[in-house]
């Protein structure tokens, strides 16, 4: 019998994603037998219900809940999807994995997913170029600043060693491309801007350019798969403070990004300009994305010094490319036109402070 994978968030794009792409390998050691996806509500349950996993209805908020699942279910690895910014629920994974390698004597593992959005300047930033082989945990704990998100990342570290639990953290760039997932298909960035911009008339670009970290879904997915193969195949894999995972594949220049998508709009007649303007403020901005307007600039234009070594390491091969990644604008504008059905919840347990 393999080790048993939880997936949270399995309802959401990256999740989605990452379950859809587990479940279609028929090689290796990640069978769909052994996976468990954790979802919110009643619907998500019956819409995945059909995939042939064990789809876990949980509140990731609820300890006991979390610790309920996670020994019922029997988990050995969880790929974490769901937040990146609340740390109580980190902190219920972690120690419900804890329990289970107590009843099972076995390791336990749990892969977090963070944000590259933070190891720029406008993400509070403060040491310049950064490779994943360095000693990144030292340098956000030096930071010392209240980012929720890398006040989680610390966590994942510190809770992880104190109870037992191998931890990596799969910092993810702006994706970008169509989910595979059974609930949320469309990523976060792009579409917004395209939604926002058939709404407004008009694409409205930063009044700074900018070119961050950027992977298609199928890549990002891929090095999620080849992590947990690698975990199931127990081969040792960079973890605790040394195993931070920048899955760049290329960066997205923003601004050509924003004309191509009016130039794209425009022929379809959902705006009235085949030029992007520059935003009259960020509050504006922020009002119209549905972005934390506190964390507008770190999202919308930040670059940072990244430097991937880790996931190319242990073999991890981007399909998608810069060119690639331009050339699929229109795709992004059409599947927000077939796909846009489900809003997006990713910034409501920030939003109400952050528009402040």
């Amino acid at each position: 019998m393999g080790q048993n994978i939880l997936i949270t968030g399995a309802a959401g794009y990256i999740g989605g994603s990452v379950l859809a792409d587990f479940i279609s390998r028929t090689n290796g050691l990640i069978k769909a037998e052994n996976i468990s996806a954790a979802v919110r509500s009643e619907d998500q349950v019956q819409a995945l219900s059909k995939l042939g996993v064990n789809v876990i209805q949980v509140d990731l908020r609820n300890e006991a809940a979390v610790n309920e699942a996670v020994l019922r279910n029997e988990i050995d690895v969880v790929v974490h999807t769901a937040s990146a910014i609340e740390s109580r629920i980190v902190s219920h994974l972690i120690k419900a994995l804890d329990q289970r390698r107590k009843a099972s004597g076995e390791e336990v593992v749990f892969i977090h997913s963070s944000v590259t959005a933070l190891f720029a300047t406008e993400g509070g930033w403060t040491h310049g170029e950064v490779k994943d082989t360095d000693q990144i945990f030292e340098m956000e704990k030096q930071i010392g600043d209240s980012h929720p998100v890398r006040e989680t990342n610390i966590l994942v570290i510190e809770q992880a060693k104190a109870h037992g639990v191998t931890s990596l953290n799969v910092v993810v760039p702006t994706v970008y491309g169509r989910g595979r997932g059974e609930w949320r298909k469309l990523s976060v960035s792009i579409p917004a801007y395209i939604r926002t911009s058939i709404k407004l008339k008009l694409v409205y670009k930063f009044d700074k350019d900018s070119s961050p970290p950027a992977v298609h879904i199928s890549d990002l997915t891929a090095l999620y798969a080849l992590l947990v193969e690698k975990i199931l195949h127990k081969e040792p894999v960079p973890n605790g403070e040394n195993g931070y995972y920048f899955p760049m594949a290329h960066r997205a220049p923003w601004w050509d990004v924003m004309e191509l998508l009016a130039e794209g709009l425009h022929a379809r007649g959902l705006v009235l300009e085949p030029k992007a303007q520059i935003w009259p403020s960020d509050e504006m901005a922020a009002e119209e994305l549905g972005f934390p307007l506190l964390y507008i600039r770190a999202m919308c234009t930040a670059t940072g010094e990244l430097v991937p070594i880790n996931a190319y390491r242990l073999g991890w091969q981007p399909k998608w490319d810069l060119e690639r990644f331009l050339g699929s604008m229109d795709d992004e504008i059409e599947a927000v036109q077939e796909l846009d059905k489900v809003k997006p919840t990713v910034f409501d347990a920030i939003l109400p402070f952050s528009n402040s």
